[in-house]
């Protein structure tokens, strides 16, 4: 998929797990990001701490989709440089394309992957069955 300035990536890989009715996908993608934010986990406190980024490069964007209480939740991680070549990365909260696009490709799987919070730790996880 290519999405355009002003287009948010979370929104847009959501809205395409449930039109195309996508039961599980991994991804990578790159382009151009406007507002940009990244959280590092803090087990502690069992949440994101967040920091938001302006016009930076999406140097690499990688993936999974999933589901979560029949709710699409996509899972990515990011790194991202400045004009500057320095670069911040890791848990993307929120991601808005930039000027120019945002390339990505979705590479769909057939068996249909849910997360689930996992109370030990207090994050989602990706269930994998039995086997895990």
């Amino acid at each position: 998929m290519v999405l355009r300035q002003g287009d948010d990536v979370l929104a847009c890989l959501g809205a395409l797990m449930v039109d195309e009715d996508i039961p599980s996908a991994m991804l990578s993608g790159f382009g151009f990001a406007g507002h940009i934010t990244f959280g590092f986990f803090d087990f502690e406190a069992g949440e994101f701490k967040p920091k938001s980024y302006e016009n930076l490069e999406v140097t690499n964007l990688t993936g999974s989709l999933a589901w979560k209480d029949g709710k699409p939740l996509p899972h990515l991680h990011a790194a991202a440089g400045n004009s500057s070549f320095a670069a911040v990365g890791g848990h993307l909260l929120a991601l808005e394309v930039g000027r120019g696009s945002m390339e990505i490709h979705v590479r769909t799987l057939s068996d249909r992957l849910e997360r689930a919070t996992d109370a030990s730790i207090g994050a989602n996880v990706l269930q994998l069955g039995p086997a895990g």
